[in-house]
């Protein structure tokens, strides 16, 4: 029979079996405890504590690149690997630079002085020759030997003066022996002599020699060939001769250099015969 009961009575029943021995022993009244289901029990699961996410890194704003200045427009001298170039603004601060170089070791231990280059730095007309000689290491200035009293003589016969034109070497230094000059020592004095032409700035240049001609217009053509006609340098009109030292060896060849002369004085404006 209590199998059969419900198990709602016999809760009811333990209870008010309870509730009479409390009531015997003097309780007189429970505390008053609020039931709270237990979500287990309700098949519900227990609410998980919320954390806040991490907030993504903001990512940092790319810089801007800064705008590299553009190189200058102006044109500079071509230097050697490792030479700075010259950026002298007159022919003397360029001349102390000059005086300064050392970049040829054997020249620049045996040479008297350096010869920069001597006329009118406001020359039409530059004669450019090769290397400096005994004479003109002596002294400072270029063309003062014998080939330069020959050069002077030429110049008269064209209706110049040595003061209407600018006359300068490919080297800056003599060589030992007067010997022609090495590549590596031209390489080392072109920015010198580029930018010596820059500031002179002549309509016309006129290369006395095989080694002007061919370091000025880097070329490996030979004189025979180059001269009697005009050649273009950075703008500027090129004439090639011969050198006056070839000519006081070889006087047969006069008639040809007088001629390129002639050719020139065409050209410039102010023919002879």
């Amino acid at each position: 029979m209590l199998d059969s009961m419900p198990d709602s009575m016999n809760v009811k029943r333990a209870l008010e079996q309870q509730l009479a021995s409390l009531a015997a022993a003097g309780v007189g009244q429970l505390p008053h405890v609020e039931y709270v289901p237990d979500p287990a029990a309700r098949g519900l699961a227990a609410p998980k504590e919320t954390v806040a996410p991490t907030p993504a890194p903001t990512p940092a704003k790319p810089q801007a690149a800064k705008p590299q200045a553009l190189p200058s427009t102006q044109s500079v001298p071509i230097a050697p690997s490792g030479v700075a170039i010259s950026r002298a603004t007159t022919l003397p601060v360029l001349a102390e630079e000059v005086a300064a170089c050392t970049l040829c070791g054997d020249l620049a231990t045996t040479r008297t002085q350096t010869v920069f280059g001597v006329g009118n730095p406001a020359a039409r007309l530059c004669l450019l020759g090769e290397a400096p000689g005994a004479d003109e290491d002596a002294q400072g200035e270029p063309f003062v030997g014998r080939s330069g009293q020959l050069l002077t003589k030429i110049l008269s016969a064209c209706g110049l003066e040595r003061e209407d034109v600018y006359i300068l070497n490919i080297l800056k230094c003599r060589p030992p022996g007067n010997r022609n000059p090495a590549p590596q020592e031209s390489e080392n004095c072109r920015q010198f002599l580029i930018r010596q032409l820059q500031l002179i700035e002549p309509e016309f240049i006129c290369c006395l020699g095989a080694v002007a001609a061919q370091n000025l217009l880097e070329t490996t053509t030979s004189i025979g060939r180059l001269r009697g006609q005009l050649h273009d340098y950075r703008g500027i009109k090129v004439l090639c001769t011969y050198h006056p030292a070839y000519l006081l060896r070889n006087p047969g060849a006069k008639k040809d250099c007088w001629e390129d002369m002639q050719l020139l004085m065409r050209e410039m404006g102010t023919p002879v015969e």
